[in-house]
């Protein structure tokens, strides 16, 4: 092989792991399946029983509702929603252990480090806060991890290993080692005082919660930058498709406005009333003011997919058809995420 040959090769092999210029996003291992259009070797499989059957789905390792199957009438829904995307090994050990690193998906800086692999589902986990031009700040998170390699307070490049994949957390083995990747919001800076009202066991990992951190669609995200590099993450966020709408009072702290006031069009100036439009399962993909004025939180609007809501919104809606209510849940919820009285 030439040198010219070799260096085109090299090229070729790097190239899929740096996405896009416009946010810097790259991918979190040396697996690149996902840009090559082949996701059963992107996604690691769940093990699922349906009606008898025993199948080990990649689907299920995917973005989105894609958990714990249903026949409702004559359609198979999806209950349980998956926040982020389980990233198979490409890379194990004569004995079976995962030898993959892990690494940023962008600039940014670890904000918090697990001391204990028992203390969440997640196992032992990583979150790095990144600033995004025109944006705000996000927070990816990296869970399962055999070991981490920074501490709280490290500047990351994007790209550089963090940790070891392994299979720390609940319900995990060696053949399903992965990491678990997902890209966030946080929801409330006065998130302690809100689990302390809703909950009587203790918070181990203070802001960074994974009850405090809401996914966007990092799977979509991904194809869409590499389709169009200049795509910022407002555009993407905006492309979204809405589910339901609620308006919540005026008197809401709207805390998430100040650190993205583009999802208000920048309009963050005290209203009678707030309209917040949301995905299936809670991302906030824009907030306008009102003028109508109300005294509590309620859906003004639902998306008719002809599933019962509680299925299609992760539990926050009651209802079906182009009626719905808060659950007990999504009151709860939009009192984490607008800060309501």
């Amino acid at each position: 092989m030439t040198l010219m040959k070799a260096f085109t090769c090299l090229l070729l092999l790097a190239a899929p792991l740096s996405i896009q210029a416009q946010l810097g996003l790259v991918l979190p291992t040396e697996n690149t399946a996902l840009l090559s259009k082949e996701p059963a070797g992107y996604f690691q499989f769940v093990d699922r029983t349906f009606e008898g059957e025993k199948t080990t789905p990649w689907e299920g390792g995917q973005f989105g509702f894609v958990r714990d199957p249903r026949r409702v009438g004559s359609r198979i829904a999806f209950a349980r929603f998956h926040e982020g995307l389980d990233v198979k090994p490409v890379r194990r050990d004569a004995r079976g252990e995962p030898l993959d690193e892990v690494r940023a998906i962008a600039a940014g800086q670890v904000v918090y480090v697990t001391v204990s692999t028992g203390l969440s589902n997640y196992g032992r986990y990583i979150v790095v806060r990144h600033d995004f031009a025109g944006s705000g700040p996000f927070f990816s998170l990296y869970a399962h991890l055999k070991q981490a390699g920074v501490q709280a307070g490290d500047a990351v490049k994007a790209g550089q290993a963090i940790g070891v994949m392994g299979y720390t957390g609940a319900g995990i083995d060696q053949r399903r080692a992965h990491v678990h990747v997902e890209l966030n919001l946080l929801l409330d800076s006065q998130f302690e005082a809100w689990h302390a009202k809703n909950f009587t066991t203790p918070n181990h990992h203070g802001l960074y919660n994974g009850l405090n951190l809401i996914g966007l669609d990092l799977q979509s995200l991904y194809l869409a930058a590499a389709k169009n590099p200049g795509v910022t993450l407002p555009e993407f966020i905006r492309s979204q498709e809405p589910a339901f709408r609620v308006r919540v009072p005026g008197t809401a702290r709207m805390e998430m406005l100040g650190r993205h006031p583009w999802l208000a069009g920048g309009k963050t100036a005290r209203a009678a009333s707030w309209e917040v439009t949301f995905t299936r399962w809670g991302f906030p993909i824009e907030v306008l003011p009102a003028a109508e004025n109300t005294t509590a939180a309620g859906v003004t609007w639902v998306k008719d997919t002809g599933l019962p809501h509680y299925l299609n919104t992760r539990g926050l809606l009651t209802g079906s058809g182009s009626t719905g209510k808060l659950t007990v849940e999504g009151l709860r919820f939009l009192q984490l995420l607008c800060g309501l009285p």
